[in-house]
């Protein structure tokens, strides 16, 4: 990959500009009627948050609207930033980059991070002669998508490795739909492939391919990502606003609280009861959701890795973003608390 491509990581400039002056932002009943219905895109055979958190009737009356699924993050904090939809999530560092484009959003709430349980490995074949950083270079690197979490986890692993800016040019990161990387691995048609989750664990159960290196090895456990909304929709629909983030938050606590076998079982009848023609076995190796402070709480310290990094990269200039401008935890009524399991045991008045 050029270097002027490898250079496009988390380039959404672009997109920044076309937000910040687009006309319809949100989907507010306008005239102090708030709206109930929030748009979103969801992932095939997950639960996200927003959707267990419906399912546990912690979203009140306030109602989720799918309009289709997506395998980005980027793809998806874009389509919340120009109203496509009302929020979307994405690795905290394509937030920073958004933001700092100009984009009118707001981080509101954490919702997957890394932990023990929740993380994605960099594998490669068992007899693979790759062993350590300066082994990628000129390597394909398979991942669901470009500037996201497991294009700069790759980053700051070769450089923490000592690899120089033209070295790292030559690493050649590669969009494969996750459900291909494992094959594309075997039939070594890449050299690296990212997996997490259920993919990981089925590529490990099949034997035949070794860590390299995985972001929880990097940095441990923190909050990766968080949801934003746009400016516009926080300030027309504020009432929905924090019934939306404080329902979040409390699904959260609710995965933490619950037995897993409880948690998986309560996801396995979402997805059948949704009828999206999806396959909810991997829903079985669901472990963590991976947010770090209670109740999906936003802090500094969740975006100034990714401000110092971008800056460092020259994709930011010193300054242009402070990381106390990039969220607001506002909406959250259950910042820093716990959640009640009001809800845990009982079908949610939501189901139809």
């Amino acid at each position: 990959m050029p270097a002027a491509s490898r250079r496009q990581f988390l380039s959404l400039a672009a997109l920044g500009v076309a937000a910040a002056a687009c006309g319809r932002a949100d989907a507010s009943g306008g005239g102090g009627n708030e709206t109930k219905k929030i748009r979103y895109q969801g992932w095939a055979g997950q639960v996200t948050l927003p959707e267990l958190a419906e399912d546990l009737g912690y979203l009140g009356d306030v109602k989720l609207e799918w309009v289709g699924n997506t395998i980005s993050g980027p793809q998806d904090i874009q389509s919340a930033a120009t109203g496509q939809t009302d929020f979307g999530g994405a690795f905290n560092g394509a937030v920073v980059k958004l933001i700092g484009a100009g984009a009118p959003v707001k981080s509101v709430i954490s919702y997957y991070g890394v932990d023990q349980a929740a993380y994605s490995g960099y594998y490669v074949l068992e007899d693979s002669p790759i062993r350590g950083a300066r082994d990628l270079l000129g390597k394909k690197v398979a991942m669901n998508t470009l500037g996201a979490h497991s294009e700069a986890l790759l980053d700051i692993y070769l450089q923490r490795n000592g690899l120089s800016p033209a070295d790292i040019a030559k690493v050649e990161p590669t969009v494969l739909p996750p459900v291909s990387t494992e094959q594309a691995l075997r039939q070594k048609q890449v050299e690296v492939a990212v997996l997490g989750g259920v993919l990981r664990d089925k590529a490990l159960a099949a034997g035949g391919v070794r860590p390299l290196f995985s972001d929880f090895d990097l940095l441990g456990a923190f909050s990766a990502g968080t949801f934003v909304m746009t400016n516009r929709f926080l300030k027309e629909n504020p009432t929905t606003s924090r019934t939306f983030v404080t329902g979040v938050a409390k699904a959260i606590e609710w995965s933490r609280s619950t037995p897993r076998e409880q948690v998986i079982a309560r996801s396995v009848e979402i997805v059948k009861r949704r009828g999206r023609n999806e396959d909810p076995a991997a829903l079985q190796y669901w472990k963590s959701f991976g947010v770090a402070a209670a109740g999906g709480r936003i802090s500094d310290q969740d975006f100034q890795l990714w401000i110092d990094w971008l800056v460092a990269h020259g994709d930011l200039k010193a300054g242009q973003v402070k990381a106390g401008d990039l969220y607001s935890n506002d909406f959250n009524g259950l910042a820093g608390q716990s959640a009640p399991a009001d809800a845990a045991a009982s079908p949610s008045a939501s189901r139809s």
